[in-house]
Order: structure tokens, then C-alpha cells, then sequence
């Protein structure tokens, strides 16, 4: 498995944009693109702050599902609404998973 950390400020006023983003980033979303987990989280001490955790198969199906042609549209729709509430541009931090449960 393999994962990416993604952080971001939200631009003030905007923390209730946040849902609107995750689900257009949701539709954007392919069936078979490797992706296996998405969280999205905001700080609960300083609710501009906005982590978003995406876990995939392997990073090669995740860098594959970057240039997947049939998520561009409805990612361009996604990207356009990040432009409009986000602070400047996101931050990745690419993770090797070595262990991961669920309860």
C-alpha cells in the first residue's frame, strides 16, 4: 500500500466550502483507480487547517489514476472550487504504508 498526506489552508470565511470540494473530488472518483481510502480532516484547533489522507493499492496505480482521462473533467470542476477556497496550494507527503488496521 501506499498513501499521501495532503495539507492546505482553507482562505477565511470558506470552512463551510470544505464538504462541497470532497464531494466534487468523490465524482471525480473512478471505480477501478487503485484508490482504497480518502479521509478528509480540518484541525480542530485551527479549523483553516485541512488534512486530507488518500491510501491506494500501490503508488503506481495511484500515479496511473493521475493521468486517467476519464476523471478530468469532473477534476477540473474539483480543482476550480479547491482555487476558490484554498489558501495557496497544497502540500504532499508520500508515505510507504507499513502497517495499517481497522477496529
Amino acid at each position: 500500500m501506499w498513501a499521501q498526506l495532503i495539507t492546505t489552508k482553507l482562505k477565511a470565511g470558506r470552512e463551510g466550502d470544505l464538504q462541497d470540494v470532497t464531494d466534487k473530488l468523490r465524482a471525480a472518483e473512478q471505480a477501478d483507480s487503485g484508490l482504497l481510502r480518502s479521509t478528509a480532516m480540518r484541525d480542530q484547533n485551527d479549523p483553516s487547517r485541512v488534512y486530507m489522507f488518500v491510501l491506494f493499492e500501490s503508488e503506481e496505480r495511484a500515479r496511473e489514476r493521475e493521468n486517467d482521462p476519464r476523471r478530468e473533467e469532473a477534476l477540473g470542476i474539483a480543482r476550480a472550487a479547491m482555487a476558490e477556497i484554498f489558501d495557496g496550494p497544497p502540500e504532499y507527503v508520500d508515505l510507504e504504508v507499513v502497517a495499517d488496521w481497522v477496529r
